[in-house]
């Protein structure tokens, strides 16, 4: 979760390539451009379930604080995470 952030917070091509890596092949959207504009400035994790190192699912709430054109926001994301092959990877989310 907390790599997936940065790569959002630095931006650029090359993060927009590890989102996609770091994405489940289920939901991995065949095209990912950031949004220059954003300028994401926190994160905090509010609760996890599961994901320890026996687990084969789990799931973040957090809370990522950003910038942009219209002033600043908070987006709250409930993020499910499936690990295949000893690595953790994003399936999807919901965001309230």
């Amino acid at each position: 979760m907390r790599s997936r952030y940065c790569a959002f917070a630095i931006g650029g091509p090359g993060m927009s390539e590890y989102l996609r890596a770091t994405w489940h092949s289920s939901t991995r959207p065949a095209t990912l451009e950031l949004d220059e504009a954003t300028q994401w400035r926190r994160l905090a994790v509010v609760r996890t379930t599961a994901g320890g190192p026996f687990d084969a699912n789990g799931t973040v709430d957090f809370e990522a604080r950003y910038r942009d054109e219209g002033g600043r926001g908070v987006l709250r994301e409930h993020s499910r995470f499936v690990r295949e092959d000893g690595r953790w990877f994003y399936v999807d989310g919901d965001i309230g």
